[in-house]
């Protein structure tokens, strides 16, 4: 053996989902290493021809479902954003114009009033939204901010 490599379970879990959307492929974790390997440029492989062993279809549903979710996570397609701001009728309605205008979609919004140690007027979103990838949150995000909105990820 000349070289051990390691991937994280994040890359594993994009190696997955690219394989189920672009090769229509289910593969388990162990036999998507290769992959994840090569996507996240582990090996010296440029300007070489190279196959990357796959195998193993033996992946539970649960775990499948969690796989897509974290996948979806780490690239950037499913985003969460906190954003703190005054509990007054139309902020919600601004927030949403912002990300609906920047072509995101919300899936969930969780309306937090506070509690002892916040601002009387004030409340805590906590938005899922789906996004094209890391950038496109960012620009997101960006724009949030600049309508006068404290905005955090996560």
């Amino acid at each position: 053996m000349d070289e051990i490599v390691t991937v994280t379970d994040d890359e594993i879990a994009t190696a997955i989902l690219t394989l189920m959307e672009k090769q229509k492929l289910v593969a388990e974790g162990a036999g998507a290493v290769g992959v994840a390997a090569v996507m996240f440029n582990k090996l010296p492989i440029e300007g070489k021809k190279v196959c990357a062993i796959l195998s193993g279809g033996n992946i539970d549903v649960n775990i499948l479902s969690r796989v897509i979710h974290r996948g979806l996570l780490t690239t950037g397609r499913r985003s969460e954003l906190t954003i703190q701001m005054l509990d007054k009728p139309g902020q919600l309605k601004g927030v949403s114009a912002i990300i609906a205008g920047l072509g995101a979609n919300v899936t969930k919004v969780i309306h937090d009033p506070g509690g002892e140690n916040t601002d009387i007027a004030g409340c805590t979103l906590h938005i899922s939204m789906e996004t094209k990838h890391k950038q496109h949150f960012r620009e997101i995000t960006q724009a949030i901010r600049e309508a006068g909105y404290f905005a955090t990820e996560g």
